[in-house]
């Protein structure tokens, strides 16, 4: 059994590497950072054997060169998982990828860049090798997909416009090709993973901290590969993402987006007193 894992070198990416090995899958792991990619090899090379691969989900042509790379592997379950964000207002906020500052500034491509590297990585990345793998596994009829998507794809998001619309985007791909799969009578699966804040580097990357304490990253990614596998579509671990995918469902957008955006301006807000008090 092989499992291909995007956005490895750390977080929910990590720790589900290490419940697959757990359950005896052989892993490839994908990222930027080949040092934390070798760090997790190390760490799990005497009980699986592991593949790394490093690699930036920007670049459209390596992401097909990575499943030329293993596509002949017969992999049985891909979990896209890398993902970043950013906060902030639309028209301002700037920045560098995955990488980036989380400035303000009027006359810059920055942000601009920093919203297309979002757009490459969380959705055309996690598209191109949905598309790919599903062919292959609805060709063997086997294997999963784990697309993770975040409660975020549940509702509008005003400070953060452009990760919760990559986000919704995963999710209502994700549901559409479950029915598909549906129709099919094929032996495949895929399931979206909607988590609330997570104790991740997700924060650092960002430069915000939530205003609600995060989840513990290990659990929820022991909680994401069991309803993978008890074959459940929508996973949301925690009580409070529930209720938010309750809220988004009986709550119209009218009152929605006003409270979201007061929400992320306060993230905002409490970012900068504390660049301010640290200077």
């Amino acid at each position: 059994m092989k499992a291909l894992i995007t956005g490895a070198s750390a977080g929910l990416g990590r720790d589900m590497a290490i419940q697959l090995s757990k359950r005896g899958f052989d892993l490839i792991l994908v990222a930027r950072r080949e040092d934390r990619l070798n760090e997790l090899k190390e760490q799990l090379k005497n009980i699986v054997n592991v593949q790394v691969y490093p690699l930036d989900l920007t670049d459209e042509n390596a992401v097909k060169a990575l499943y030329k790379e293993y596509c002949e592997q017969n992999i049985d379950v891909l979990i896209n998982n890398a993902g970043f964000g950013s906060v902030g207002y639309f028209d301002d906020v700037t920045g560098n990828g995955p990488d980036g500052s989380n400035s303000y500034a009027v006359d810059s491509m920055d942000g601009l860049d920093n919203d297309i590297n979002m757009i490459k990585t969380n959705v055309i990345a996690l598209h191109m090798l949905t598309k790919l793998f599903l062919r292959d596994f609805k060709r063997r009829d086997h294997g999963f997909i784990l697309n993770v998507a975040s409660v975020a794809g549940f509702m509008p998001g005003p400070m953060m416009a452009t990760y919760y619309s990559t986000k919704n985007y995963v999710y209502r791909l994700s549901q559409a090709i479950f029915q598909e799969i549906k129709y099919s009578g094929r032996n495949v699966h895929i399931s979206v993973l909607c988590p609330g804040p997570v104790k991740t580097e997700f924060n650092k990357v960002a430069k915000v901290s939530f205003g609600m304490p995060g989840a513990n990253s290990k659990r929820v990614a022991k909680y994401a590969i069991d309803k993978l596998f008890e074959g459940k579509f929508r996973i949301v671990p925690g009580v409070m993402p529930k209720l938010f995918f309750v809220f988004s469902r009986i709550i119209p957008d009218s009152w929605m987006m006003p409270m979201i955006g007061k929400f992320q301006k306060a993230k905002i807000d409490n970012a900068r007193d504390k660049k301010k008090s640290h200077r």
